[in-house]
This record gives structure tokens, C-alpha cells and sequence, in this order.
């Protein structure tokens, strides 16, 4: 397996049949690009958009 490969299934869950995101989509890039998550906030690494969470 790749390293590519491996990643990818680290961002999706099976639920029964279906399968669930476990991270959001940048609001900016649209569906298919992931936001980052970090300690203290959500990040986009393709333009940039960050989300800070609220403690």
C-alpha cells in the first residue's frame, strides 16, 4: 500500500453501509479538499482558509 493510499482512509469512516468524512470541506476550495485539523484550529492547505476552534 502507499503511503497516498493509507491517508486517504484515514479521512473516511464505514457506518453500517455507508460511509461518513471525518474531517469538513474548505468552504473556499469546495468538496473534495479537507481542512486540517491542528490543535487550536482547522486549516486549509491549499488556499489558506483557517477556522479557529472555540475552547
Amino acid at each position: 500500500m502507499t503511503k497516498g493510499a493509507e491517508s486517504i482512509h484515514r479521512l473516511y469512516e464505514i457506518k453500517g453501509e455507508k460511509v461518513v468524512r471525518k474531517r469538513k470541506f474548505c468552504p473556499r476550495c469546495g468538496e473534495g479538499v479537507f481542512l486540517a485539523e491542528h490543535k487550536d484550529r482547522l486549516s486549509c492547505g491549499k488556499c489558506g482558509y483557517t477556522e479557529f476552534k472555540k475552547k
